[in-house]
């Protein structure tokens, strides 16, 4: 046995005195790795569906974090049209192909001490384990950091990922992993229809797919095992339907464990959650849901082994019963990462760097608040809504139903003060001509149709709910078509009867707190115009609300919720007064 003093540079001693005993707590200071002098960052390379700037997001923020440190930072990444390709990111770039050869070249110039891979997506984890494979790691001595083979390979191969959740107790649908043609279709009999097929180690859902009938099982067999690097797939009972949780997680030295956001899908399962339409903080969860979901979602990223650093969790849950089973685990930064860094203003990337070089979540200033710790959660008092964005214009003959297979090719983000504010913010933003939640005239389905239309799930599904609840549809047979939960269809609801309202008025007569009420409810001055049937123009409604005292607020991005005083200079509008 050795004494602390081995492991910890220094021993703080702590006293607290009770009525009847005085105890000593011991806390252990981890001062920042020194043997850590230059780090290696794996890009996620060329921008592609599903896998776009997010990750270029990621990793400008973590070079930054680790220049900061004095650390020299080396960044390899083959797409030249990125922030962190600019020469002041990093000490020296490499615009080379992502391959071990690459990676070699780059060690062997270099006096490299660690390799931080998770802030290049799925494409720099697979470099990665590849690398470590072929003994690339260890011939230059060059470890790992933010993560460690173990908990790649645990996560991204599927049979594996399904033995660690049965093994920590954690429910997962029933599955079996097929290697081959014949095991998938043995495996599918057992398990029986509708099927999911999920391909081990690829992102955005590639290869991936539903299969509903055996008619289809043979093509989705197919597609899937080519998808993946190892020729794996998982055959997994499919729970369409349910619904669909992400959390974002961070992980310190000394194993403690932040949730930094709790992100809900509109969507339910079925969907790839870069397809879905997304909002933070979830507003549909019971209090004891949402702390089993935090318990499990801990639970899952300590099994995964003892690397420090960013982690992002999928859960689908029983809208009947609220059982909940685990989904998978991305023991990185993702897509989703980018998105809750800017919903809460908490920043994961730069803060997983620092935790990849040793330092705890105790240590790190909160970049919030600039006097308290990086160890805390975030506290939302506003809503963030995420609306992807597809070009199927642009892709003549492309399928536009939406899958497990992501279909967008980017995404807007909307803040406000309610659902149905940010809702309506965030469909403005899409550059589509919609200009809130509606296209105006455009709709030309009877409500029947449009019922029936929307049980497939396409890139304007919002948009047809919206037009069948304005045609009387009600909200009971639109979630009963869709899977979606109610509270999220009366919110739409809510918009749609100010709408109604606000139509049997003129600019002239319209009254004030009906003005003020669409404004709060995220309305554009060019939408109040179409639905006064064009009798104003945009300039007329701006002077008339400007009269009223109806003008836009800026309120921060606070993290806090008002709790300590946030510094942060991120701001954005509303009307609430």
């Amino acid at each position: 046995m050795f004494p602390l003093s081995t492991y910890f540079e220094k021993i703080v001693p702590f006293f607290t005195c009770g009525p009847y005993i005085c105890t000593i707590y011991y806390f252990a200071i981890m001062p920042r790795d020194s043997s850590i002098q230059s780090v290696l960052i794996i890009g996620s390379g060329p921008i592609i569906i599903g896998q776009a700037c997010e990750f270029d997001y990621s990793g400008t923020q973590a070079a930054r974090s680790l220049r900061e440190e004095g650390i020299k930072v080396i960044l390899i990444n083959s797409n030249p049209a990125t922030i962190m390709t600019d020469p002041m990111m990093a000490d020296k770039v490499y615009l080379l192909p992502l391959t071990v050869e690459s990676i070699e070249k780059i060690l062997d110039e270099n006096q490299i001490d660690a390799v931080l891979p998770t802030m290049g997506g799925q494409t720099a984890l697979n470099l990665c384990k590849e690398a470590d494979e072929m003994g690339v790691w260890n011939k230059y001595n060059c470890r790992l950091i933010g993560v460690d083979i173990a908990a790649i390979d645990t996560a991204e191969d599927r049979e594996k990922f399904r033995q660690l959740m049965v093994k920590i107790g954690m429910a997962v649908a029933p599955s079996r992993v097929a290697n081959s043609f014949l095991e998938g279709k043995e495996f599918a009999q057992e398990i029986g229809f509708p099927l999911v097929i999920r391909p081990s180690f690829t992102l955005g859902g590639t290869g991936g797919g539903f299969v509903h009938s055996k008619d289809d099982l043979d093509a989705a067999l197919d597609r899937g095992l080519k998808a993946s690097p190892i020729h794996e797939v998982l055959v997994e009972k499919a729970v369409l339907g349910w619904k669909e949780y992400e959390l974002e997680l961070l992980r310190d030295c000394n194993d403690n464990v932040v949730i930094i956001c709790t992100v809900e899908n509109l969507d339910p399962m079925g969907v790839h959650t870069g397809d879905s339409i997304t909002v933070a903080p979830a507003m549909t969860l019971s209090d004891t849901a949402y702390q089993e979901m935090r318990n499990k979602a801990t639970l899952m990223m300590r099994s995964l082994g003892n690397f420090t650093g960013g982690c992002n969790v999928q859960f689908a849950q029983n809208p009947e019963n609220e059982e909940l089973i685990a989904v998978e685990i991305n023991p990185r930064v993702s897509r989703s990462s980018a998105l809750a860094s800017k919903a809460t203003g908490y920043p994961i990337a730069k803060i997983a760097a620092k935790l990849a070089i040793g330092y705890s979540l105790d240590e790190l200033k909160n970049q919030i608040t600039k006097t308290t710790s990086a160890f805390f959660e975030p506290a939302l008092d506003y809503v963030i809504v995420k609306v992807p964005r597809w070009n199927f214009d642009k892709f003549k003959g492309a399928n536009d139903t939406l899958g497990l297979q992501m279909k967008s090719v980017g995404e807007v983000m909307a803040i406000g003060r309610s659902f149905t504010e940010a809702i309506q913010k965030a469909c403005q933003s899409l550059e589509n001509e919609a200009i809130g939640l509606g296209y105006y005239g455009k709709s030309l389905m009877k409500s029947e149709e449009i019922v029936e239309y929307i049980k497939t799930p396409k890139w304007d599904r919002i948009f047809r709910i919206k037009d069948a609840l304005m045609q009387g549809s009600t909200v009971k047979s639109i979630a009963h078509a869709t899977g979606i939960d109610r509270w999220f269809l009366y919110q739409i609801q809510q918009i749609c009867h100010i709408e109604k309202e606000m139509s049997q008025y003129s600019l002239d007569t319209i009254p004030d707190a009906l003005l003020k009420e669409a404004k709060k409810n995220g309305f554009s001055d060019l939408q109040i115009v179409r639905i006064m049937n064009n009798t104003c123009t945009e300039d007329e409604v701006y002077e008339k609300r400007k009269t009223l005292g109806i003008t836009r607020i800026y309120k921060m991005v606070d993290t806090c919720s008002a709790e300590f005083e946030a510094k942060t200079p991120y701001f954005y509008s509303s009307f609430e007064g």
